[in-house]
């Protein structure tokens, strides 16, 4: 039976570390999404209310035109995982790549989609000293003390 493998996705190097250990690792016989939890401020771009203040007017295009920007990077690392996991083996339909907007925060929602059946998640590093993680904490470790009945791998 092959797994179900959830990898928490940005266009970060550490996420695209987590692909290629997938890619080379892990059975090409398991399914792999690519989950990427999208910050709340893209929907600032939706909102037309008479109540949003002047200034966020005069520069909400400049604001969306950032975020189409961020959209239009995410969706670049997508395709060169996708394209990576495809090269190593993995077939296309294996392949699910999945967004969704933040809801409780990236961790939380990372945790809460692994609970939909996935057997794994598969996460890349920051790379903070030991300190810094302890003192900040960072969304791996996060998702390390959130996720339930699954199993995580912390991709360095």
């Amino acid at each position: 039976m092959s797994a179900k493998i959830l990898i928490a996705f940005d266009d970060s190097e550490n996420a695209m570390r987590a692909v290629d250990y997938v890619a080379r690792f892990l059975a090409k016989d398991s399914r792999v999404t690519l989950f990427s939890v999208i910050p709340d401020t893209a929907a600032l771009c939706e909102m037309n209310s008479p109540e949003l203040t002047p200034y966020f007017k005069s520069q909400k295009d400049a604001f969306c035109v950032l975020e189409d920007k961020k959209k239009e990077i995410l969706t670049g690392a997508q395709l060169k995982a996708r394209t990576l996991l495809v090269t190593n083996g993995f077939g296309e339909k294996q392949i699910q790549v999945k967004s969704g907007p933040k809801k409780k925060g990236i961790a939380r929602d990372i945790a809460a989609e692994a609970q939909l059946g996935y057997d794994l998640i598969v996460v890349g590093r920051r790379g903070m000293s030991g300190i810094k993680e302890f003192l900040l904490g960072s969304t791996s470790q996060k998702i390390l003390h959130l996720a339930q009945e699954v199993s995580i791998l912390i991709v360095n």
